[in-house]
Order: structure tokens, then C-alpha cells, then sequence
């Protein structure tokens, strides 16, 4: 038996170990890779409703008269159109281009929006965060307040109503509504997701987390909803071609080549890497179908026309397409009509060009 003690956990820690979840170390925390099987999970999300532990999530808030000149410096994306109840993606770049982490915005306010960021990037990407701050503008890492669940699918709707709700249930992608109550638990409620359905993020009080897990759980009933855990969620983002830091994206990996220009607004006057991102650039993120059989994993070897030009960024099976496919990072002129390879173990398994993203609902 594992030892988790160590690791960081969690409000459903314990609701996870009742459900059968199968706990792993992700990134120092100890959360369920897979409740009943990976393949079930992510069917349940294509056809109907899985419901997502992502407390694991960090919030960063930022408070002050500054605070919109404070997000514009440091993130790819603009902010001055958002208006309050709004949600837009975006990455926080070094000088030199590379990610710091990428974000998702929140805004409450002129003087208040909050960053949604990756777990294991939390305390570094609040470091980054103190370190420009300026003006009136205050940073707050207020991750351990919130609890945090996604759910996704085409019936997440049917459950909420049979959780019962009190307010407006955001119809439009990327808006959120602050003032929710779900099943007798106040909510932030966000029409957001990272698996390619439909669906929505529920934040509440950390300590109102089970409360709220236990209640969507029981709703779900009415459309067989299952509990889904991090197999599930990678596997739905990589077929819907979704880039995961670490992977697609990293302090050596830009938003540019990875193929994020839509949250890239090379128009602003200034955010933080601007320079770096206006300049040529030498990768591109590109999508591979695997002809032959076998599964490339990261850092597996991309050829094209024999020659090496890169390398697998993300790989495995999209059962919801079918057959096995892989997100790489290559070269810029890399011929997309070329001949295709991935080298496994010192075997060249044949591919052709795969448009992304591989699943769109």
C-alpha cells in the first residue's frame, strides 16, 4: 500500500478512497487517476456527464486601482474588452518568451480579477506574480479557500437541474456568474472546461466541497453520470488537442509555437515576453495520426522525410476518434504533406498529418 501522507491533498481526499478511486502522486498531490476505467470515464463525458475533482486548481487573486494595467503586463492575451462576469485564457511568458504557466482570467471588477492556475505551478507563478507588482496592486494566494469541480458533457445540464439551483446558469462560453447557489452550496458557477464538451466549473468554500461532491453525485443518477479522474481528464484534453504545461508548453516552449495566437495579442503595447513572440519562430505544434501500430509516448523522436525535425510532446490512444494519434513539436518548415514517423524504441512507426484538434464535438 502506498504512502500518501506526505503529499498534499485535496478537501475529497478521503470521498475519493470511498468512491474506489485509484489515488497516484500527481505533481505532490495525492489524487485518483481512475475510479471504475479510463475508457468508461471518458465515454461517460462524451455521451453524458463526468464530474471532475480539480481542487488541486491554484487561485491567485489581485486586488487594487492598478489591477488592469497590472494583467495586462502580465499576460499574452488582451483584457480590455473583459467586463465583469467574463473568463478569458491566457499565458504569463518570461522575457525570453517561455511560459511561466498559462492562466485562465476571471474578472469580478475593474480592481479585482482572479488567475486560475496550474497545480504544481502555484507557488512558483505567485513568486512571478509578487515579483511585478506595482502601483495599487495587491497579489493574493488564495488557493487553499476554494474547492473546486468540472462538469462535463452534453447532459451536465440535467444533473444541475436535478441537483437544484438558485441564479443565472452562464449560457455563454468563457462567462461565469459569482452569485450561484447549487444544491444549497454557494458557487462561483463557469461556463469552462479543459475536455472539449460542454459544461461547467463549479467553485465553492473549501469546506462546502463534499457537501457539494456528494450532492452532483446523487443528481447524476438521472443520466448515469460517473466520478472521473486525471486518466480521463488527459485523455479527453489530448483528444481535443488542448495543451497541458510540461508538455506543449514550458518555460522552453512559447505560446507562439505551440499554436495559442488566438490568446496572443501581438498588437498590445507591452506584456512581459513580447518581443520574443514577435520574432520568427523556429517550432510549430503539429498533430500525427500513427498508421502503423503502436503508442509514442513524450519525447519520442518525429521524423519527416528521414530526418529528425522534433519531438513528441504529448501521446496515446483517442477513443473517441479512434486509433492512436500524438501532439509533437517540430520544426517551422516542417513539410505537413512530408512522410511521417515517430521513432519508438528504435522503431520507426509510420504516421500521416492529423489535423488538430483530433475530437471536436
Amino acid at each position: 500500500m502506498e504512502n500518501f501522507d506526505s503529499l498534499k491533498k485535496t478537501p475529497l481526499y478521503e470521498r475519493h478512497m470511498e468512491l474506489g478511486g485509484k489515488i497516484v502522486d500527481f505533481g505532490g498531490w495525492a489524487l485518483p487517476v481512475q475510479y471504475s476505467s479510463i475508457l468508461d470515464e471518458c465515454k461517460a463525458v462524451r455521451e453524458r456527464c463526468g464530474l471532475f475533482d480539480v481542487s488541486h486548481m491554484g487561485e491567485v487573486d489581485i486586488y487594487g486601482n492598478d489591477a488592469f494595467a497590472y494583467v495586462q503586463k502580465m499576460v499574452t492575451n488582451d483584457v480590455t474588452t473583459m467586463t465583469p462576469g467574463r473568463c478569458r485564457y491566457a499565458v504569463m511568458c518570461y522575457e525570453n518568451g517561455g511560459a511561466v504557466d498559462d492562466v485562465l482570467i476571471y474578472k469580478f471588477a475593474d480592481d479585482h480579477y482572479m488567475f486560475i492556475v496550474n497545480a504544481g505551478n502555484t507557488d512558483k507563478d505567485f513568486e512571478w506574480m509578487k515579483e511585478h507588482v506595482f502601483g495599487d496592486v495587491r497579489v493574493e494566494n488564495n488557493s487553499a479557500k476554494w474547492g473546486q469541480l468540472a462538469l462535463q458533457g452534453p447532459e451536465h445540464q440535467k444533473v444541475l437541474d436535478a441537483a437544484g439551483f438558485e441564479g443565472e446558469i452562464p449560457e455563454k462560453y468563457y462567462t461565469f456568474n459569482d452569485k450561484m447557489i447549487v444544491a444549497g452550496v454557494p458557487c462561483l458557477v463557469s461556463r469552462t472546461g479543459y475536455t472539449g464538451e460542454d459544461g461547467v466549473e463549479l467553485y465553492c468554500a473549501a469546506e462546502d466541497t463534499v457537501r457539494l461532491h456528494k450532492a452532483l453525485m446523487e443528481a447524476g443518477k438521472c443520466v448515469d453520470m460517473l466520478p472521473c479522474g486525471l486518466g480521463a481528464r488527459d485523455t479527453l484534453r489530448f483528444e481535443a488537442s488542448m495543451p497541458l504545461y510540461g508538455h506543449e508548453m514550458s518555460a522552453d516552449i512559447n505560446p507562439m509555437e505551440c499554436g495559442l495566437g488566438f490568446a496572443i495579442k501581438l498588437k498590445k503595447d507591452y506584456f512581459i515576453g513580447i518581443e520574443a513572440l514577435r520574432a520568427p519562430q523556429t517550432r510549430k505544434r503539429i498533430g500525427l495520426k500513427l498508421v502503423g501500430k503502436g503508442v509514442a509516448r513524450p519525447e519520442a523522436e518525429v521524423l519527416c522525410n528521414g530526418e529528425v525535425v522534433g519531438v513528441v510532446t504529448s501521446g496515446g490512444p483517442a477513443p473517441a476518434v479512434g486509433g492512436n494519434y500524438v501532439m509533437c513539436l517540430v520544426k517551422a518548415d516542417s513539410d505537413e504533406a512530408g512522410k511521417w514517423a515517430v521513432s519508438v524504441r528504435g522503431r520507426e512507426i509510420e504516421c500521416e498529418f492529423a489535423p488538430m484538434p483530433f475530437y471536436k464535438r
